[in-house]
């Protein structure tokens, strides 16, 4: 299954290693799902993830991004004429409907409201 997690999940999946954010990434980790994503999104989790004040480990960081990279999906999305209140988001809005994938955020009110976009809770429960 093709997916697109919001940085919000992954840095929850840093955070708290048992929380649902966690079991997706895990999911991500051992091929049960895949990534897409695209240069954007790369750089963004990258440059999240590093700040001091989340105090991640740089070899987790590192590794995880490249186990994400190397087993995801890259892809050019067709820009969208979609207006968004906070225009970092719709990267991943755009990766998702190039892929016809899954949109899995924290922040469902920064995201239209369509079937395809779903929480972490949701999404599992789905699954």
């Amino acid at each position: 299954m093709l997916v697109v997690i919001d940085t919000n999940v992954l840095v929850s999946a840093f955070w708290s290693k048992n929380g649902t954010p966690a079991k997706i990434l895990d999911l991500l980790l051992n091929g049960r799902l895949k990534l897409c994503y695209d240069h954007r999104i790369l750089m963004e989790y990258r440059t999240v993830l590093q700040r001091p004040r989340f105090g991640f480990s740089d070899i987790e960081v590192e590794t995880v991004m490249q186990i994400l990279e190397a087993t995801g999906h890259s892809v050019v999305p067709v820009p969208l004429d979609t207006d968004f209140h906070d225009e970092t988001d719709k990267k991943f809005y755009e990766v998702a409907k190039f892929c016809d994938a899954k949109l899995i955020t924290g922040n469902l009110k920064h995201f239209p409201q369509e079937t395809n976009i779903v929480s972490p809770a949701d999404f599992l429960k789905q699954l």
